[in-house]
């Protein structure tokens, strides 16, 4: 059911608070600004120091060194190709430094943002992604002979098209008026919260980004997202940039040269198997990750991903060792080095400048990995994994046909999308549905009872579901369902998804156990009770009600629950109500 949308101007939050605060403002500082960023920075090549942080805004961003140093690092690629002259965008992950917490009151365990934000636009705790307009021209005024900056907006939030945009709005213009960027901090820290199911009017330099968070609801699988960004400007244009997503890429764009292997990259994806993918520059490498993570959406990618990857990363060793089978990571690179690096992985896709024609899918072919000891291997996906689900040409068809008949790239991507999805839902289904099995029946839900624990996940029984309520019910693709299904419980995914269901149900249960001793009349259950045992219920109570307030659930039986405790301490002596009154 489609949840209403409204719009939320500028004005919409409140007034702002800037570095120090402002006079007649309420709230931290920044605190707006770090709803969206961690920080905007700026770094510049000089010749001899090499990368140089320019600058930061805000100015007391703490970011460590070593954050610091990595973010150097990762733009470091793109400066050494002097060939690759004018702009470029391209983004990166890294993980975060040990210690360091999130910035900004924003950043709460308790925050609504991920309960109702879909898995592919969710906040990330444990990494940042640094989202980088990098600018190479000839400029004779310089030593090196060319102007080599980059604008970096640093984030815990994966919306690349949103922030890709917004660079494109302010890196030109600090590259000509380099004082813009402290008035664009203070701009951002204008702008509302993000907040799923609603519409942002965002102003950035004399424009607005208009970001429309229209949320539905599945009822197996939670929400979806669909985003629409128009970017209104200042100046007349024929009509306003409209975005399709402020969080996804062109897929059929990522995927056209790789058409014939979706199903396969999927199952790779869902499986969590290492994969690499090396392609001619940052963009085309870290544009093509960001796809194949979403690929498997609504179902969350729980292995590490890094859209571009260079050999000074801190975790270069750790995933580059021979001494072990290669991690549960997909890896961007555009370095041939790298092709030597990795010949022990099973996965690596080599993409080339391929260009739109009928006979795609020829340009792209399975090849032995025997094939890539070569700097001059050709483009193809390396690997001899065989899948489990037969490839459906109906449609490789459908798509080769799109092209023929030159249907935008949008209509593409969308055909492809919900491909995927439906593809993803007829897998997860049957597991959601078998975990519905598991928890108690609310019937055996007591108020004087601890509620029934949720039985364990027992994948022989699940298995055994499948017969009658298997994939085959939604889907009308053949193969062995059940040996993906085998090779998935043995994946990071698969636990991350089993946790976090868990989770949920968990708290479920405790909202049907709040419920339930909200609605029992617990006065009188007291009234033949011992001075201890009334004590020790009001003690489980309060236990109780502090960590419901941890979840910010139903606030009518959080105040319900609190009545009851109050009126259970009223019909006790007077030295006890004192003793629990103080407590």
């Amino acid at each position: 059911h489609g949840r209403p949308c409204g719009t939320l101007p500028v004005s919409a939050a409140g007034g702002s608070r800037a570095r120090g605060g402002r006079p007649g403002t309420h709230g931290p500082p920044w605190a707006r600004f770090s709803a969206w960023l961690e920080c905007v920075c700026v770094v510049t090549f000089d010749l001899e120091l090499g990368q140089a942080l320019e600058a930061v805004y805000p100015q007391d961003v703490k970011l460590t060194e070593k954050e610091v140093r990595r973010t150097f690092l990762f733009i470091d690629s793109p400066v050494r190709s002097a060939g690759a002259l004018g702009d470029t965008q391209f983004s990166f992950r890294l993980r975060q430094s040990v210690g360091r917490g999130p910035r900004g009151v924003w950043f709460e365990d308790s925050d609504a943002y991920n309960r109702d934000a879909p898995v592919t636009m969710q906040k990330d705790q444990s990494h940042l992604y640094g989202y980088v307009y990098f600018r190479q021209v000839k400029d004779d005024t310089v030593k090196r002979g060319y102007f080599q900056k980059s604008v970096v907006l640093v984030s815990r939030l994966p919306l690349v098209r949103l922030f890709q945009s917004v660079l494109q709005v302010i890196a030109p213009e600090y590259f000509k008026l380099e004082p813009c960027l402290e008035e664009v901090c203070h701009e951002i820290d204008k702008w509302p919260t993000p907040t799923p199911g609603h519409t942002l009017l965002l102003p950035c330099m004399g424009e607005v980004i208009k970001v429309s968070f229209a949320i539905s609801f599945n009822n197996t699988l939670g929400f979806f997202l669909s985003v629409m960004c128009k970017c209104i400007e200042r100046s007349l244009r024929p009509a306003p940039l409209v975005l399709p997503s402020c969080h996804e890429q062109d897929f059929f764009q990522c995927f056209q040269s790789m058409l014939v292997h979706v199903q396969m990259l999927w199952e790779l994806m869902l499986l969590g198997e290492p994969v690499v993918v090396m392609a001619p520059s940052p963009a085309v490498c870290s544009e093509t990750v960001l796809a194949l993570v979403s690929s498997v959406a609504p179902l969350k990618y729980c292995c590490d991903f890094r859209p571009y990857f260079t050999i000074h990363d801190s975790e270069f060793k750790e995933y580059t060792t021979r001494t072990q089978a290669p991690p549960s990571v997909i890896l961007g690179v555009t370095n041939p080095f790298f092709l030597k690096t990795f010949q022990c992985w099973p996965h690596v896709i080599r993409l080339g400048e391929l260009k739109m024609s009928v006979d795609l899918p020829k340009q792209l072919k399975m090849k032995k990995l025997a094939k890539l000891k070569t700097l001059d291997a050709k483009p193809g996906v390396y690997t001899a994994y065989k899948t489990f689900l037969h490839k459906d040409k109906a449609l490789v068809r459908r798509l080769l046909k799109g092209i023929q008949r030159k249907r935008p790239s949008e209509v593409q991507s969308a055909i492809l999308r919900r491909y995927l999805l439906e593809l993803t839902q007829s897998f997860i289904i049957p597991l959601e549905r078998y975990l519905v099995s598991l928890m108690p029946l609310q019937r055996s839900i007591s108020p004087w009872k601890t509620p029934p624990p949720i039985s364990p996940f027992n994948q022989e029984e699940f298995i055994a579901t499948l017969e009658h309520a298997g994939p085959q019910l939604t889907s009308v693709l053949k193969g062995d369902w059940l040996g993906l299904y085998r090779r998935f419980f043995r994946s990071v995914n698969f636990d991350g998804w089993y946790r976090l269901r868990h989770r949920e149900m968990t708290q479920k249960v405790e909202s049907l156990h709040l419920q339930v001793i909200c609605d029992a009349d617990l006065l009188s259950w007291t009234r033949d009770k011992s001075e201890v045992e009334i004590v020790d219920l009001i003690l489980k109570l309060r236990e109780k009600l502090v960590r419901k307030h941890m979840h910010v659930c139903e606030f009518k039986l959080l105040e319900k629950l609190e009545l009851s405790i109050q009126s259970i301490i009223s019909s006790l002596p007077q030295d006890l109500q004192a003793l629990l009154h103080r407590d």
